[in-house]
């Protein structure tokens, strides 16, 4: 018989974060990136990695002290997961082979355009050309370059963490936009529920900010030009807000059933309560307008939760800055908690550390565990010239003392991919 002390409302093992690692613009590792977010910090600066004239949109969250061996979005992403690992492995206490599985959260980006022109040089002659074309067989299969192909494979990023930490079983490499680090949340929570085992690491990275990543966004209006100056053009639920700004970061998670991390005398930071992920087909990016999947997402997290919306005491929300996205959210959020909506502390840590993509949920859950643990609500910065139809508590400007033992986090992605979490602070 189990332990209803481990289990929850539906007799799956209760899943413990133990161990947290982060990377943003705003610094490296959990102590200097909350100090600079509760502090109303913010990380958006001007691009410098690459020239950005004719852009209309010149400013990033960059991360930019993290040294890489060569300036190309899988090396940026792998080096980012590999030192937030290393950070959540450490508080976690765990050493020498993880024995557990991987989940990795990467953005499905192709290589940058000087790699997609040495891939090209290394393109083989056609088969009509004969003994050139066996000799060029020959030599790929004699001198093979995997430096080279872990360059330009995205699918590597994971394949060199699992070497490096000891994971268990094949790694898994997932992207569901700016869902995607929720998403991997939830498969490492899955895999503890059903007994696959007693422990997952769930990473999730973006070092992708280039300037065809910037050409993309643009086309799509969704990016923020308001270059001037950097630090105020992310202004979530504002009236005068005009698109997300692109950053860069990551965020691993160590998770443990409750009842193995008690076992072994290892410290719960929080519990991943609830979890809910909904498909939005109104469009390949834009939301559907009425909130109907946001809406059902966040009740998803809820039931799974075991809970009904009078126990959130904070929303991580998505907050993008963009004008239909915050409207949308907003609306999802009403719909589920109505009257209370108003009076229930709604930030976006977006406004300083800017939209990172493929690794927000999970930089997002890292911050909604710590706000849990400090009892200090982030702020949401740069809310000067509040948007009247959007009637939020988004905590302005200055952090504030709050206990919140219950949080919602929210991650809807382009492509209709919508994700909700509910964390705890005790596992009841």
């Amino acid at each position: 018989m189990s332990d209803n002390r481990f289990t929850d409302h539906l007799g799956r093992p209760l899943v413990a974060v133990t161990g947290m690692g982060v990377i943003t613009s705003l610094g490296q590792g959990l102590s200097d990136n909350w100090s600079a977010l509760t502090s109303g910090t913010s990380g958006i600066h001007k691009i410098t990695r690459f020239p950005t004239d004719g852009l209309s949109t010149r400013i990033s969250g960059t991360v930019d002290f993290i040294a890489v061996p060569a300036n190309n979005s899988v090396e940026r992403s792998f080096a980012f997961a590999r030192e937030t690992t290393k950070e959540a492995l450490a508080q976690a206490g765990l050493s020498g082979d993880f024995d557990g599985p991987l989940f990795l959260a990467a953005p499905p980006v192709e290589p940058e355009w000087h790699d997609r022109f040495a891939l090209a040089d290394r393109s083989p002659p056609s088969k009509a050309e004969g003994d050139a074309y066996e000799r060029f067989l020959t030599a790929m299969r004699e001198r093979p370059d995997p430096v080279f192909l872990e360059a330009v494979q995205f699918g590597s990023i994971s394949e060199r963490l699992a070497d490096m930490f000891g994971t268990r079983g094949l790694p898994v490499t997932l992207s569901t936009a700016c869902a995607s680090g929720a998403t991997a949340i939830q498969l490492g929570v899955e895999a503890i529920r059903q007994g696959r085992t007693d422990r997952a690491l769930v990473a999730a990275t973006d070092g992708s900010v280039s300037v065809e990543a910037l050409v993309r966004f643009s086309l799509l209006s969704a990016l923020s030009t308001q270059n001037d100056p950097p630090e105020k053009a992310s202004k979530p639920f504002s009236k005068d807000r005009d698109g997300f700004v692109i950053a860069e970061g990551a965020a691993t998670l160590v998770l443990e059933s409750v009842e193995s991390a008690l076992a072994r005398g290892a410290t719960v930071l929080g519990i991943i309560k609830g979890l809910g992920e909904k498909a939005d087909h109104f469009h390949r990016t834009r939301s559907s307008p009425d909130g109907g999947p946001a809406i059902a997402t966040i009740r998803a997290a809820l039931e799974d939760a075991g809970m009904d919306e009078s126990g959130i005491g904070y929303i991580n929300a998505h907050g993008t800055s963009t004008p239909e996205n915050d409207k949308m959210e907003y609306g999802s959020m009403l719909a589920v908690f109505g009257d209370r909506m108003k009076n229930i502390p709604a930030s976006s840590n977006k406004s300083m550390i800017g939209h990172t993509l493929t690794a927000a949920g999970a930089v997002e859950a890292v911050f909604s565990i710590q706000t849990m643990l400090t009892g200090t609500l982030p702020p949401t910065i740069n809310y000067t010239n509040p948007d009247p139809t959007i009637e939020l508590d988004v905590v302005p400007n200055v952090k504030r003392d709050g206990q919140p033992k219950a949080v919602l986090s929210n991650s809807f992605g382009f492509g209709g991919q919508n994700a909700s979490l509910v964390m705890t602070l005790e596992p009841v």
